[in-house]
């Protein structure tokens, strides 16, 4: 077991302090249990012995100890420990361990022992850290859990050892933190050395090496990040001390690159500054003094490498340590002290501090430490305009944790509090100088104003930006900004808003955008500007405060001068150049106008009230100037901030809003310089629009900043309004859009999106981050038009007699078609331009992906581009086979084709980019749940094509690869990676169990085990890419194992899902949860199919014995009962088919189901092996006794307890809802074509689709027009989708019972046939599995025939092993509970007979069950216990029986008919012994007897007309009808029925006896047509000898009609004699037919020789005579 403190449980631990962060953590005690095992770990914090030669001594001797347990070590080991300990500067001892450690992850991650165990011991130090850093953020947060922080408290508290011991400990802790985070600065400088090295001596460096090398560097600078963090919270926790921020000061200069590692010590300096140098954290002002003397004097006695960074410490210490002076009391160290000089001094040197950069580095830091994700242009233009020269942060800064972020930025509104509060004088002499320098700078000539204003002070613009960082994505932070309106912050905001120079309005609306990052604090800021408003003035003139009225007015202004200007004179509007002083009032407008758009669109995007209110503005037309500020004549930056605005006003857009814009835009596009005035006022544009609208598309693709934009809005367009009902059966646009001089539609501005922008030649852009978040949109926006479009119009069209046109918002279902931005999209996603795009996009860098944050753009970039293949694939058989046609007869105009012709499908493009299989195989093992769901989804599809899976013969290798895919991913060595990915995505983990399905880890398992299973069915016989990660390898058309692989050794994917399958729970807390559950019945489900596959049952079959999971799968079977709780409720709950609860039971059953078979498997398989031992451990589990491998005897539920499911009843009807709205519908076309006509059967998506439309076409009749009766009808449709619901849960809650019977009956059956007892104890189990049968089937006759006939076929298979005929059942004690049973299940079977409209296939087994008793009864020498009044039964089953039966016999289908009539000669037999007369009155009641004789007359022609392979069943049949007869016949009043019935009429009439056998019978087999025949003869012959008979000697009648009988077939009587006496041409033949001929032709004999005797036909001896008769008595 591994050691506290080890990796994984440092991993552990983490899982469950995040957990506790999210409040998801369900096991409180755990954690706190893991937090006290790991006190010690965390006191050592990152201490590692160093190397040493007694250590290297003993690991060269050849043998170390570990834990105690001694090892013998290798050459080869020794030498890799030592080269470990050099890398890790360790203990050599240590360094063995921690290789012997990493030998197992080494062969699981494919990578060399050593650069497993650096990697183990780098992430176990990051772990421990991080656990560090989040128990002391968990423990000083005061809004945290009460309880649980008072824990964590106590923890922290054991960790410094200040509980009991002095407070100095923690001050040590803090030092120990210091320390480490000087030795990692070393060790990463020694990295860098020895790096360098390596390339100055021109060394060559191993792919690995550079690898470890990086991981290194990055690792350490998160364990430095993570130190920082701790640093921070011991100094908030009051755990530090004034000397503890000396020995930080005195390490600062010693650091000389601004980098990373500078940066992580900025949170901590922020929170001495604050917690030592403010008035309000507990400190005095004697030790702030003392501070603020030695940091003074430090500026010039221990200056710091970097100057910028010491110059924003002293201004954030100056900022706290002004507050001591707001205020003064008697007594106060500092009376007589000289307050004003020292005030001065304090603002002196705060001055010299902003001179020297403070603000410059101060908001460098808050600027560059946001994420990639995070892409601003027009900020980063306004921040880099502030900046100017100051060097920037290195790239490997943008990847700061967010929570090391989060806490920077909370020390950087404690620094801006205290400024604001402590240093009001400042800032107002901030404004006054910069107000003062820009009026005499303007003021000045033009020429030099532009070049002076580069050298003005920006330093409040720098303030306010920087408090815009602080505040920006902090809601909490910016919440809590609007709630105090007294507060200083809010004061200054007010302030701050009044008397705005150009460059200060910029900054001052990013600080306002900054805090309005929600609906409320957006509001808020609308609200505020509302009320800085002063009166409306025509001129553009600022008022005191930055307001509405002065945004849209200088808007306005603007918006105007662009109209004004002919657009061929006008000159651009920018600042950084020169400019007209006409055109703008000051060089930095265009920036004023960036910030005024970049506040009015994010207002507009996070307040819905603001946007109304924008809407509905009176006076100010905003599309009018936006899209006049849009103008191709403007900075492109500028025409983006315009373009964006108008996307943000179509936030949670409606319809009609959409179409308007639509409008609006495209006139905007074909008449640009119009401006808009041909839509908002009637005019004609001058200038051709088709032209004017490719000057402007031309225009809109020179830059990024424009082309993105606008095509963001494009995007946002075409996504679905709020007052769509998600029927998407709308265009998105007007109809007639552009009509008025092209083609109607969209058309142009998709193309402009592929065209001119996704596959332009050359790209539009050369910044690879510019051209990736670019593609992205356009990607985003491909995306959007394909999901929009609604396929299931066109199924519904076809199938649905609902009127789709009238139904639909769109004119017409063709036009819909026709006009849908679908078609052009999915033309260009055949363009080849595109496709490499496309692929491009898919195929990064996996190291670049993995380190990469999940909104950053290049994880955006794969997700698009494998979310856009999705719905390509989705919908390629729509667009190819349907609308493509549509649009080539339909479209008129020139319509530019851009799709490759010979692409047949996407398939074709991905055979020639199979690096994609390869990509989305890794991409699914990165941790990214996103990534992952969606690249799965992606293989599966592409895994399960015919086309891309043909098999291949690379030329360079003899072997065949049975699969490209599988090839593919083998030439690039990529498949271990791939299978090792699913190895520990699938790893059981009972911390995910805290999250439920939420958990990633449970939805990284659910869509693998998706994958696995849909690409193991979809191709079952071929091996295939899922068989090759599962861990076998492909070989041609066959599947084998490497000897030497994980799968021989136990460790391949297939093992991970059997231990999973073992493993993983039904659920929490006594209930089975359909999460849980859904994982197992995934599992269960690729294992069965496994073993079902003849590819794979051996392997399969192998191992699973291997792993005692039939033994582990019953051990884990519970019994259902009433009370089981699925997913919250139980079976007797009422809504329980209306509930997932319904699904996660059949999930239940299905994994029994697989259980039951994969038992029958094993037990023919140990049977065929004869393995006697392993087969009485499988009977011994299956009757309620498992017998573990060291003999340990467990109880599990017995195979006859696992048929409890059938006592579920979900029998109660289900009502169809009734409504007027939806009394008319007709749903069959929502229902599956493969799977009948019910209900049950319907495709729910469908059923939704038919309802809305229906909803759609009354409304569009006027008849919805109240609004009660629009709720009723919406609560009607939602009353069909539950009906519907329920209906296809109860469909397959029966399919799955149904299976699960089938395949309990095949192991009952095959565990009875198997079991080594004799006769009594096999009865003795025939009875038990009665016992659970006999009431169910009893029930299932009545209720499902399908349930039924299962258990009848498995009754019937029982008396057939039951052998009821054994002496030895006689002799046991068990032979009366046997013949009650057996009777009870005869009287059960004819009440299950006698049900109305029941199943001829059922009754067939019933009559075969029946016979097969009465025939067992039926043995005079049985005991008479054992013969029951089976009559008087039969009498009291009710006339109807005997109806049903005869109907059968005559007239059922296939064997049935001879089965009934098997059943009724049954009975007619045990009549005749009981003496009842019963039979044969409702045989002749029912007329049956007469069909039987009349049956005769038309067997020759039956077997004339008859199909040959039917000859055999035919003549069955006959026997069996003609066996009846005789038994009907043995009796007088039968006998008498039958001569009654024209029995020798109809023989005579048949000509049965008319054909000469001698002279042979037309057939490709005379011989056995002959042998037929006779048999056939001998038959007909018995009836008629016992109608003689037992019509007795006194019956002239019947004596007549026999002898004329003989005397018209007396040819064939003399035939029968020669052939037995071996006479003429049969002579010889009797002997060469073989025995069973000749003793139907001597009972043929014997027969004639009775009838002669009887009849007096001919004289043979009395005794002769008098034995014969006796035999038909």
């Amino acid at each position: 077991m591994e050691a506290e403190g080890g990796l994984e449980s440092l991993r552990a631990l983490h899982q469950d302090l995040i957990a506790l962060e999210h409040s998801q953590i369900r096991n409180i005690d755990r954690l706190c249990n893991e937090l006290k095992a790991h006190v010690e770990a965390f006191k050592d914090l990152l201490d590692r012995p160093a190397k040493s030669d007694a250590s290297r001594k003993k690991l060269e001797s050849g043998t170390i100890q570990i834990e105690e347990n001694d090892y013998a070590v290798n050459k080869e080991f020794q030498e890799s420990g030592i080269q470990l300990a050099d890398a890790l500067n360790l203990d050599e001892l240590r360094a063995a361990e921690l290789l012997l450690d990493a030998q197992g992850d080494a062969e699981l991650l494919g990578r060399s022992p050593i650069v497993s165990a650096v990697i183990n011991f780098h992430e176990k130090r990051q772990f421990l850290l991080e656990c560090l850093r989040m128990l002391f953020r968990n423990a000083g947060n005061p809004d945290f859990d009460e309880a649980m922080r008072h824990k964590q408290l106590e923890i922290v508290g054991d960790i410094l050892e200040v509980k009991d011991g002095p407070a100095r400990n923690g001050s040590l802790f803090t030092r120990k933190c210091f320390k480490a985070m000087a030795d990692i600065e070393q060790w990463i400088n020694d990295l860098a050395e020895r790096y360098q090295g390596t390339l100055a001596l021109g060394q060559s460096m191993t792919v690995e090496y550079d690898e470890i090398m990086g991981f290194q560097q990055s690792s350490l600078a998160q364990q430095h990040e993570s130190l920082g963090a701790i640093v921070t919270y011991l100094v908030k926790g009051s755990y530090t001390n004034t000397e503890d921020f000396f020995q930080l000061l005195q390490h600062m200069p010693t650091i000389e690159r601004w980098n990373h590692i500078a940066v992580h010590y900025v949170p901590a300096i922020a929170a001495f500054t604050s917690e030592y140098g403010s008035p309000d954290n507990g400190g005095s002002l004697r030790e702030a003094r003392m501070l603020h003397k030695r940091i003074m004097d430090g500026r010039d006695s221990s200056p710091w490498a970097l100057r910028n960074l010491q110059a924003a410490m002293v201004s954030w210490w100056l900022a706290e340590y002004s507050g001591w002076y707001l205020e003064q009391r008697l007594g106060s160290p500092v009376q007589g002290a000289d307050l004003e000089a020292e005030a001065r001094a304090r603002s002196d040197a705060f001055l010299q501090a902003l001179k020297d950069g403070a603000f410059h580095c101060t908001l460098s830091i808050c600027s560059q430490i946001y994420p990639d994700d995070i892409y601003d242009p027009a900020r980063n233009g306004l921040t880099d305009y502030l900046l100017r020269d100051t060097p920037p942060l290195p790239t490997e800064t943008l990847g700061t944790n967010a929570l090391f972020r989060d806490l920077l930025l909370e020390q950087m509104e404690s620094f801006i509090n205290a400024f604001i509060s402590n240093m009001p004088d400042t800032l107002r002499h901030f404004q006054i100088n910069e107000d003062d320098q820009r009026k005499k700078i303007l003021g000045s000539a033009p020429s030099q104003a532009r070049s002076t204003l580069y050298d003005q002070d920006l330093d409040l613009e720098r303030f306010l930006v920087i408090t815009a960082y602080t505040f920006d994505q902090r809601i909490d932070a910016a919440e809590a900004f609007w709630e105090d309106p007294d507060s200083n912050l809010y004061g200054f905001l007010q302030w701050a808003a009044k008397r705005q120079s150009t460059p200060r309005v910029g900054a001052f609306c990013e600080l306002l955008r900054s805090i309005s990052r929600s609906e409320e604090c957006a509001t808020a800021a609308h609200t505020f500007l509302l009320d800085q408003g002063s009166t409306k003035t025509a001129r553009i003139r600022r008022s005191s405060s930055l307001n509405w009225n002065q945004v849209f007015s200088e808007l306005t202004l603007y918006a105007a001068k662009i109209r004004e200007t002919p657009g061929s004179s006008r000159p651009p509007i920018r600042y950084g150049g020169k400019a007209n002083a006409g055109d703008i009032d000051e060089p930095e407008s265009a920036l004023m106008l960036e910030c005024y758009l970049r506040l009015m669109a994010h207002i507009c995007k996070e307040s819905s009230e603001a946007r109304s209110w924008l809407w509905t503005h009176e006076t100010f037309k905003s599309l009018e100037v936006l899209f006049t500020l849009a103008d191709v004549s403007v900075p492109p930056r500028l025409q983006a901030c315009a373009l964006a605005t108008v996307a943000s006003m179509l936030t949670n857009k409606t319809l009609e809003t959409s179409l308007f814009v639509w409008a609006v835009m495209d006139q905007w596009t074909s008449s640009p310089t119009s401006s808009m005035q041909a839509i908002l006022r009637p005019g004609k544009p001058t200038t051709p629009m088709i032209c004017m609208e490719e000057v402007t598309f031309q225009a809109l693709s020179k830059t990024f900043d424009q082309a993105n934009e606008f095509v963001n809005l494009l995007q946002t367009l075409v996504c679905p309004g709020v007052d769509e009902i998600g029927l998407h059966d709308t265009l998105p646009f007007p109809e007639q859009l552009g009509s008025s001089y092209r083609m109607a539609g969209i058309e142009p501005y998709i193309d402009f999106a592929f065209g001119k922008i996704l596959a332009a030649k050359p790209p539009i852009v050369d910044d690879p981050v510019q051209s990736q978040r670019l593609t992205n949109n356009v990607l985003q926006f491909a995306a959007t038009c394909l999901s929009v479009f609604n396929e299931n119009l066109v199924i519904l069209a076809n199938r649905s007699t609902i009127a789709i046109d009238r139904a639909m918002e769109a004119s017409s279902l063709d036009v819909y078609a026709r006009l849908h931005p679908f078609n052009r999209v999915m033309e260009w996603m055949f363009n080849d331009g595109v496709l490499a795009v496309l692929f491009a996009a898919s195929n990064q860098d996996l190291n670049t992906v993995a380190a990469a944050s999940p909104g950053s753009p290049i994880v955006v970039s794969v997700l698009r581009s494998i979310e856009v293949m999705n719905h390509i694939l989705d919908l390629q058989s729509t667009y190819f086979e349907i609308l493509r046609p549509l649009v080539k007869v339909q479209t008129t105009g020139h319509r530019n084709p851009v799709l490759n012709p010979t692409l047949a499908s996407f398939e074709d493009s991905v055979a020639t980019n199979l690096d994609l299989v390869v990509n989305l195989g890794l991409y699914s093992g990165l941790g990214n749940q996103e990534l992952a769901i969606n690249s799965l989804k992606l293989l599966e599809r592409l895994s399960s094509s015919r086309r891309l899976n043909a098999s291949v013969t690379p030329v360079s290798r003899q072997r065949p690869i049975g699969n490209r895919l599988v090839g593919v991913l083998e030439q690039h060595g990529d498949l271990e990676r791939v299978r090792t990915s699913f190895i520990l995505g699938l790893q059981y983990d009972d911390r995910e169990l805290d999250l439920g399905p939420g958990a990633p880890g449970w939805i990284i398992k659910s869509v693998m085990l998706d994958f696995l299973s849909h690409c193991l069915a979809a191709l079952p016989d071929r091996p295939n890419l899922a068989h090759a990660i599962l861990g076998f390898a492909c070989t041609g058309a066959k599947l084998s194992i490497d000897p030497d692989g994980a799968f021989a050794r136990g460790a391949s994917l297939f093992h991970s899902i059997v231990r999973l399958v073992a493993e993983y729970p039904d659920g929490l807390d006594d209930a089975i949860q359909l999460w849980s559950s859904s994982i197992r019945q995934k599992a269960m489900r690729i294992i069965s199919i496994l073993r079902a596959s003849p590819l794979t049952y051996a392997v399969a079959m192998a191992e699973l014995r291997a792993a005692d999971f039939l033994f582990a799968m019953f051990l884990r079977q519970a019994v259902i009962t009433p009370n089981t709780n699925f997913d919250g409720l139980s079976i007797r709950d009422g809504n329980f088919v209306q509930t997932d609860s319904a699904l996660v039971m059949e999930q239940y059953l299905d994994q029994r189901c697989t259980l039951l078979e994969y038992a029958s498997s094993e037990l023919r398989l140990v049977a065929a092996e004869g393995a006697p031992t392993q087969k009485a451990r499988i009977l011994s589990t299956l009757f309620g006794s498992t017998t573990m491998l060291d003999g340990t005897q467990l109880r599990n539920v017995p195979v006859f307890e696992l048929l409890d499911f059938l006592g579920a009843d979900f029998s109660a009807p289900v009502l169809s809802p009734l409504s007027n709205v939806f009394a008319d519908m007709d749903f069959t076309a929502a229902l599956d074509p493969n799977a009948g006509t019910t209900g049950g059967a319907a495709q729910l998506h469908l059923v939704e689709q038919l309802l809305a439309l229906k909803l759609n076409e009354v409304r569009k009749s006027g008849y919805l027009e109240d609004a009660q009766d629009q709720e009723k009808a919406l609560l009607d449709a939602e009353a069909y989708m539950a009906f519907f619901r329920t209906q296809k849960n109860l469909q397959s809650l029966d399919e799955v019972k149904l299976q699960t019977l089938k395949a309990w009956s095949n192991l009952m059956a095959l565990a009875i046939g198997h079991c080594d007892l004799d006769h009594g104890g096999r009865a003795s189990l025939v009875l038990q599995t009665l016992q659970t049968v006999m009431p169910k089937l009893e029930r299932y006759a009545i209720e499902s025939s399908s349930e039924a006939l299962l258990l009848a076929r498995l009754v019937q298979t029982l008396f057939l092993q039951a052998d009821l005929k054994s002496s030895a059942l006689d002799q046991t004690k068990i032979a009366d509970l046997a013949e009650d049973r057996f009777f009870q299940i005869f009287r059960t079977c004819l009440r299950a007979i006698n049900v109305p409209e029941g199943d001829i296939n059922l009754r067939e087994v019933l009559y075969n069950i029946c016979f097969r008793y009465l025939t067992s009864i039926a043995d005079p020498s049985s005991s008479k216990s054992r013969q029951h009044n089976i009559s008087q039964t039969v009498k009291i089953s009710g006339k109807k029986t005997i109806d049903i039966i005869c109907d059968d016999a005559y007239g059922g289908s296939g064997t049935c008919r001879a089965s009934a009539v098997l059943f009724l000669d049954a009975l007619a037999a045990t009549a005749v012994i009981e003496k009842s007369s019963y039979m044969i009155d409702s045989l002749a009641r029912t007329n049956f007897i007469v069909v039987l004789i009349e049956a005769i007359r038309d067997i020759p022609n039956e077997l004339r007309d008859g199909e040959p392979q039917d000859i055999s069943l035919l003549l069955s049949y006959y026997n069996s009808k003609l066996s009846l007869l005789l038994t009907i016949s043995q009796t007088r009043s039968g006998a008498t029925q039958v001569i009654n019935a024209s029995l020798f009429q109809t023989i005579r009439d048949s000509g049965l006896f008319a054909v000469d056998p001698d002279l042979g019978i037309s057939s490709a087999d005379p011989t056995s047509a002959v042998s037929k025949y006779y048999t056939l003869l001998l038959a007909v012959i018995r009836v008629i000898a016992a109608v003689l008979v037992s019509r007795g000697p006194q019956n002239q009648q019947t004596i007549e009609q026999t002898k004329h009988f003989l005397e018209d077939n007396r040819s064939l009587v003399v035939s029968v004699f020669k052939r037995q006496a071996g006479i003429g041409i049969g002579a010889g033949s009797v002997m060469m037919e073989g025995d069973e001929m000749g003793m139907v032709v001597d009972e043929l004999v014997e027969l004639f020789v009775l009838l002669m005797t009887r009849t007096e036909f001919i004289d043979v001896s009395s005794r002769r005579i008098f034995h014969l008769a006796f035999s038909f008595s």
